[in-house]
């Protein structure tokens, strides 16, 4: 059986919120990457992350053991760099093996309460 996913992604939309405002602690602002590697072998990610007004950041490095799934925040990464709160942003998420991508992000700030929204990434053809 064919390891669903692919090796590039693009995310053309970004932003971690400058701050939370919500009622309930634990809805807190955030936007989040969503990777599923269902393959045998572990995948390398390589993200970079781009701006209107400045250079790009990064690259940063992230694992995702075989057959499992992590969640990125986006406001813990920190090397190279940390990202600018409220600053818009895209990123390019490279990796050696198959991997599926979404975005998520959770808007607690919203006055009849929280919103999310998640998609999913673009996949770039081979």
């Amino acid at each position: 059986m064919r390891t669903p996913g692919r090796r590039r992604w693009v995310i053309a939309e970004g932003r971690i919120p400058e701050s939370s405002t919500g009622a309930d602690a634990q809805a807190v602002a955030q936007d989040t990457m969503c990777v599923l590697n269902a393959g045998p072998r572990d995948a390398h990610l390589r993200m970079t992350v781009f701006f209107a007004d400045r250079e790009p950041a990064g690259p940063y490095y992230l694992l995702v053991p075989a057959r499992r799934t992590r969640h990125v925040h986006f406001d813990e990464l920190a090397e190279p760099e940390p990202l600018p709160r409220g600053v818009p942003f895209a990123s390019t998420i490279d990796s050696d093996a198959p991997i599926v991508v979404q975005h998520t992000r959770l808007e607690p700030r919203q006055p009849d309460g929280p919103a999310m929204m998640s998609v999913g990434a673009f996949p770039v053809a081979p």
